[in-house]
């Protein structure tokens, strides 16, 4: 029988209606022979098999002498959680990539309305002016242009299949490249080679040690001037003084971004926190979202889908999807 320790499952209790019903839908899934242990006490005996932790602790770590997975709820490593696995080899480390297709829409919601100017345009529209419909349109026509897509998993797999659906050319790097029915897929050591070919720019990278600053100066402007840039990874990946200054003086056309460089550092600094230490805020080429791409009204029911069918496939004796390379932090 396998046992699974959910140290804080988030819709056991009392909660929303929503999430309850999220709750439940993974028990009604989930394999009939399988237990799943919550509660923050670790339980007694300690004989779980697999512990759904983002930050697991070392005491839940060490408990059961039968634990061989932990699985993530979520995409991403948390960098506390990088830190402590090395210590505990013998434990696989995997995640959820439940949220995949919600960032991915949020990538080309951003695309299309920077690439259309949408923003300003609707602006001035609330406020009953016309006028920019009788001025030159500055929007961008998307079909037959080239996007280069920088991180082709999960989200960046669906982002060029819909690109594809545009009519779009579609380019795209990944540490072990294999042929793809919709991309040219490349090594990450052809950047510099694939960026003078790629209308939008659109980033879906873990934030590693070698994507920390990937996208500075110099490959900004390998870009073809009036390119349209998107980042739904992570904030560090793209310079952001280098971006701003693209973005000022016309280099790119445009940029929406979903990921950023500071965040509220506790509830009472969300009503007031700049999320960059450059005034992207005032420029009309940028459309700007906190953050929020990987979410929606339905998301936990697809969390909780993934996590039985992950779940199901470990009580199977299956081989278990999304494991992560802790050298490489993804």
């Amino acid at each position: 029988m396998l046992k699974v320790f959910y140290p804080h499952p988030p819709y056991s209790g009392a909660g929303q209606e929503s999430e309850q019903t999220a709750w439940q839908a993974l028990i009604d899934a989930l394999d009939p022979s399988m237990t799943v242990l919550t509660g923050q006490e670790i339980p007694d005996p300690a004989d779980y098999h697999i512990l759904i932790a983002g930050r697991p602790t070392a005491e839940q770590l060490e408990a059961s002498p039968s634990l061989r997975t932990l699985l993530i709820p979520w995409a991403g490593l948390p960098e506390e959680t990088a830190k402590v696995m090395p210590r505990y080899p013998h434990i696989a480390v995997h995640n959820l990539h439940h949220n995949a297709v919600t960032t991915a829409e949020t990538a080309i919601t951003l695309m299309m309305t920077a690439a259309k100017h949408l923003i300003p345009i609707e602006r001035s529209f609330r406020a009953h002016d016309w006028r920019p419909r009788y001025q030159p349109n500055p929007s961008l026509m998307l079909d037959g242009k080239t996007a280069l897509i920088l991180g082709y998993g999960h989200v960046g797999q669906h982002i060029g299949r819909v690109c594809a659906a545009l009519g779009m050319r579609i380019l795209a790097t990944r540490a072990h490249p294999a042929e793809d029915p919709v991309a040219e897929v490349y090594p990450p050591a052809a950047l510099h080679d694939l960026l003078p070919k790629a209308n939008i720019l659109l980033i879906t990278l873990p934030l590693t040690s070698e994507t920390s600053g990937l996208i500075g100066e110099k490959e900004i402007r390998l870009l073809p001037r009036g390119a349209v840039v998107v980042n739904v990874g992570r904030g560090a990946v793209l310079d952001q003084h280098a971006l701003y200054h693209a973005l000022s003086d016309g280099h790119l056309h445009s940029a929406g971004l979903d990921v950023w460089y500071n965040y509220p550092t506790d509830e009472a600094s969300r009503a007031n926190t700049p999320p960059a230490d450059v005034p992207f805020h005032e420029l009309d080429n940028v459309v700007m979202s906190p953050h929020r791409g990987g979410g929606s009204a339905e998301i936990e029911i697809r969390r909780m889908q993934h996590l039985a069918h992950f779940l199901n496939l470990a009580a199977a004796g299956e081989p278990l999807p999304n494991q992560i390379d802790l050298e490489r932090g993804y």
